[in-house]
């Protein structure tokens, strides 16, 4: 026969400390405003044809001369991916059957760059090519960004100075520090999408004139970095 705590497990106590060693409980914070560390593109190649293999051709031609402009760019670039491919036949509206009217293929393709300056030419340049779409830049920092680790050490400073604030009005010091979480560290969730920066989105034909076309003038946008922490520190007991 099991007792009734067996059937009904109390919760662990909340440590709140004892007269003889005082707990203070604080949350430090910081927010940073940094520059950008790298800049994402999106690039829609696309191509219509009768028939099958007369769009899968020009689809690999235009594909082929986007990615090589791309590469181009050398060490300005640092990631080059193809998303997804496609090949779609399409019917006509009219007339009994299935009978194909045209062939519509896509290609999609992803560029990461971490030199700006490159940015608005290399933009630009694949804006001017035949069939294509470029959408972006989604400006972002890299997930080991130092500017993340100070963003972390700020929060614990500021909980520091918090609770030595607290133990000050008393009139007495901090002794140990207890406890140093993440903000649900306990119960952990998955972190939220960074939000994406300022997006262009350009679709032109190649221009009839044989001339480059202007760099884009793109401005990066700041990055917001945000930490929290909770901690726990024990003090000397005041004199109340």
């Amino acid at each position: 026969m099991t007792s009734p705590t067996e059937d009904h497990p109390q919760p662990p106590a909340v440590p709140y400390g004892t007269p003889e060693a005082p707990r203070i409980a604080v949350r430090g914070e910081a927010r940073l405003e940094v520059d950008p560390e790298i800049a994402r593109i999106g690039i829609t190649v696309t191509a219509r044809g009768r028939d099958r293999r007369s769009a899968l051709d020009d689809l690999t031609r235009r594909n082929a001369g986007a990615l090589d402009l791309v590469k181009s760019y050398g060490d300005a670039v640092e990631r080059v991916e193809t998303g997804a491919f496609s090949i779609t036949p399409e019917l006509t509206k009219h007339g009994r059957g299935e009978r194909i009217r045209t062939y519509h293929g896509i290609v999609h393709v992803t560029a990461e760059l971490t030199d700006f300056t490159a940015l608005g030419e290399l933009t630009s340049r694949l804006a001017d090519l035949d069939l294509t779409r470029v959408d972006g830049p989604w400006w972002a920092l890299r997930p080991d960004s130092p500017a993340h680790r100070e963003a972390r050490r700020q929060a614990v400073r500021e909980a520091v100075q918090r609770a030595r604030e607290y133990a000050d009005a008393l009139g007495t010091t901090l002794s140990a520090l207890v406890e140093l979480a993440d903000i649900g560290a306990e119960s952990p969730q998955p972190y939220p999408a960074a939000p994406g920066g300022r997006m262009r989105s350009m679709a032109y034909a190649a221009a009839a004139e044989d001339t480059a076309a202007a760099p884009v003038d793109l401005e990066p946008q700041r990055q917001h970095v945000h930490a929290q922490v909770n901690a726990r520190f024990t003090m000397v007991p005041p004199k109340l």
